[in-house]
């Protein structure tokens, strides 16, 4: 079966043959082909594996004795010839684009594309390259035309020389400094250099200040430094000027997927214990305020997504972020972006954004991440009543007090057990693959004037020998017996911890059937807000 489908896809591209063919013979080994990757690929120490990201491109990964791990993007190549033929194509195209009309969405540039393709290109024997430079057409074969209109359509529709890395569903991360190779965080082998470069300065800061006005934020000398959403949700922050990036103009860009990892799939994952999915759910159904903590890429807001399917698919919820990251399944969303251009007094901050929303009685806010003084409101909206979710940099409960305490937040110690827990997460390389643990659920007790600070207890902690989490809140828990259990009418609070073991025993059915994509989880705690656990599939019931 597997060597019929890759039959099928050597079949529709054929520079995909010629590729593994070369290589078979320069190494003497074959790739492999993979419709999909598994974590489990990591443990070969040589890979040799061939993915697919979308017809025509494909990814190599291989560790060759000798010359190290390569991330090499198949794409359909163009010759010397080719790239010359191009140019005349582009410059033709160029002079008849004027002439067309004007489109408004990029299934509209796309058909315009095609047709000044078909003015600009003839099909038939080769001419020499001057009589091509004073017709309007240039003459190609049909391999030619299918290499360069794969390349047109890549360089003006898509990413350029980044689709890709782009296309490729396994990449967290793509960074590039200059003119060197352009590296990747890859979900399953960790970071590599991949075949991707440009070949010049000017090349590079082309196309940055194409990408930068494509977003709606150009870049230039006088304005070097931007940090913006990409139309797929992806977040990219460039460095334009050299005299800041010494190794030349950069760019980073963070890959968030239109639909983020549900709670079912971090479970499956071992981010999160299904106990620690219950604990959580039982948080967010009964309003308790909750900060996801943690170093840079170490996952934050991709927990935060998967946390929002436990708030009632009935309440509502307003989100305010400088980049948008937060995605929400909920019907009632207000989404709240800050806007950093334009004159100072038409610039709306984090903090305009927060206060806002507190006019809006919703039942929970979400701050994108707390950095400044709208950390302060966002204590002012839990003093006040409304639930706050956010993400925080601070690797420790200890970390995250003092930063909130301190210059520019300044929320007052004891106001800072408002907030009901906070979960804590590291990045960590195992066996040559990056994972993400929460290391830590803390409660934020009570202030304790005598003791000059805020008493708080790790109710789940997670141990990197046995990478298993342990529930250490159990009878011991603040928030469940003193704030969720008095909200679910429970006589005896000691019984919330059953409650929380439904929950938990619901999370690992959802992983026992593979319930783990996007809509499919969102669908079954839709169920749940409408008619609790009797409402769920029979399958999935506690």
């Amino acid at each position: 079966m597997a060597g019929d489908i890759l039959d099928m896809v050597l079949k529709r591209n054929p520079h995909l043959r010629r590729y593994m063919d070369r290589f078979e013979k320069e190494h003497g080994v074959a790739p492999e082909f993979h419709e999909v990757l598994t974590e489990d690929m990591v443990k070969p120490r040589q890979p040799n594996i061939i993915y697919p990201v979308g017809d025509p491109i494909f990814i190599h990964i291989y560790d060759i004795e000798g010359l190290g791990r390569h991330y090499v993007a198949i794409e359909p190549p163009l010759s010397d010839q080719e790239r010359g033929k191009m140019q005349i194509i582009m410059g033709n195209m160029l002079k008849l684009a004027p002439f067309e009309p004007s489109y408004k969405s990029k299934v509209d540039f796309e058909e315009a594309v095609d047709t000044l393709l078909k003015k600009t290109t003839q099909v038939g024997r080769d001419r020499n390259i001057f009589s091509m430079l004073r017709s309007k057409k240039v003459t190609v074969t049909p391999t030619e035309l299918e290499h360069i209109t794969y390349h047109v359509k890549r360089d003006l529709l898509d990413n350029d020389i980044l689709e890709p890395l782009i296309r490729d569903p396994y990449i967290e991360d793509i960074h590039s400094v200059g003119t060197k190779h352009i590296s990747i965080v890859h979900k399953v082998f960790g970071m590599l250099n991949t075949n991707i470069m440009f070949e010049s300065e000017g090349e590079l800061e082309e196309f940055l200040r194409r990408m930068s006005e494509r977003i709606g934020k150009p870049v230039s000398d006088s304005k070097p430094i931007v940090d913006a959403a990409m139309p797929d949700g992806s977040r990219i922050n460039i460095i334009y000027s050299d005299d800041i990036s010494r190794g030349g103009a950069s760019f980073t860009i963070r890959k968030f997927a239109e639909k983020p990892p549900t709670m079912v799939q971090l479970v499956k994952w071992n981010t999160f214990s299904p106990q620690m999915a219950g604990y959580l759910w039982l948080c967010l159904e009964y309003g308790m305020s909750l900060f996801v903590s943690g170093e840079t890429a170490s996952g934050k807001t991709t927990s935060l997504n998967s946390m929002l399917s436990f708030i009632n698919f009935r309440k509502k919820i307003y989100t305010a972020e400088d980049t948008p990251e937060v995605i929400v399944p909920h019907p009632v969303w207000q989404r709240l972006i800050t806007r950093e251009s334009g004159p100072a007094d038409s610039r709306v901050d984090l903090f305009d954004l927060v206060k806002s929303a507190l006019r809006s009685r919703p039942d929970y806010i979400v701050v994108g991440e707390v950095r400044g003084k709208e950390g302060s409101v966002a204590f002012q909206a839990i003093q006040t009543g409304h639930a706050v979710l956010s993400t925080f940099h601070a690797s420790s409960i200890q970390k995250m007090i003092q930063r909130f305490t301190g210059e520019p937040i300044n929320v007052p110690i004891r106001f800072m057990d408002n907030l009901n827990a906070a979960c804590f997460q590291e990045i960590v390389y195992d066996e040559g693959r990056i994972v993400r643990r929460c290391s830590q659920i803390e409660e934020l007790l009570t202030y304790s004037k005598t003791k000059g600070g805020v008493l708080t207890r790790a109710v789940f902690k997670w141990d990197p020998i046995t990478d298993k989490h342990h529930f250490t809140g159990m009878y011991n828990s603040h928030i469940l017996e003193n704030k969720i259990a008095p909200k679910m009418g429970l006589e005896d609070h000691k019984d919330i911890y059953d409650e929380m073991e439904k929950r938990a025993r619901v999370i690992q059915k959802m992983l026992d059937h593979n319930i783990l994509d996007y809509d499919s989880v969102n669908d079954i705690f839709k169920q749940y807000s409408e008619g609790g656990f009797d409402a769920l599939p029979p399958e999935l019931r506690p």
